[in-house]
């Protein structure tokens, strides 16, 4: 039995409204499917910058830490150099005031006759040469002159060896020196320096340990004393 026009009508409007309700669905399916997906992405993304933010800030903590960590190095450093020059400065003026002192030795000419002999036989002694010339101040001339035969009466006796002795009467000692002799051989290859800057120059080479232990106490860090 054929179909009315209004019943074929009828049979296509419920076909189109169940197509319908079935793309709707589908839609909603896909509408909710979508959102799951979008918000597992973006957490996703947003947990991974999240890392990416919290990498860098304990990347830059650390650099922060190691620049804070030099910074107090350079200033510990600082302070130590600061305090050696101090140290340094302390031992240099006490060595400029013995060298100021020992030049007031010249003042008591006997005194400083006796101690030109015995600055003059320790010469000979390290020389040990036949002919010997000594340079000293050009005011000491005399008092050199004097000593000479004392200086060499020690190194005689001692090694019963003959020694000719001269002073240099040309070229002196420069004036600021405060003291002292310089012995030379023949040929000038060979010269001894007991100036008192010398002599001085040498005993605190030796002495400044113990002068430093005096002034600011032992090191704690130092492990040989000879």
């Amino acid at each position: 039995m054929a179909l009315s026009d209004a019943e074929v009508s009828k049979q296509i409007q419920h076909m189109v409204e169940f197509i319908n309700k079935e793309a709707g669905e589908k839609v909603e399916e896909i509408d909710t499917k979508a959102e799951e997906e979008f918000n597992i992405e973006k957490g996703r993304l947003l947990q991974q910058e999240k890392l990416k933010v919290k990498s860098y800030f304990e990347r830059k903590e650390k650099q922060v830490e190691m620049q804070r960590k030099i910074q107090r190095s350079n200033q510990q450093n600082q302070a130590r150099l600061s305090i050696l020059k101090s140290r340094d400065d302390n031992v240099d003026k006490i060595l400029s005031d013995a060298a100021k002192k020992l030049g007031e030795i010249t003042k008591d000419q006997a005194k400083y006759q006796q101690i030109i002999s015995s600055l003059i036989a320790q010469g000979l002694f390290q020389l040990i040469e036949p002919h010997v010339n000594i340079l000293c101040r050009k005011q000491d001339m005399e008092v050199v002159k004097a000593a000479i035969p004392a200086g060499i009466d020690q190194y005689t006796k001692a090694t019963r060896v003959k020694v000719v002795v001269e002073i240099n009467k040309v070229n002196f000692l420069p004036e600021e020196c405060s003291g002292g002799v310089i012995l030379y051989d023949k040929t000038h290859s060979i010269s001894v320096s007991n100036t008192f800057e010398s002599r001085l120059e040498l005993l605190s080479k030796q002495m400044i340990p113990e002068i430093r232990g005096i002034l600011f106490g032992a090191s704690l860090t130092r492990k040989f004393y000879d």
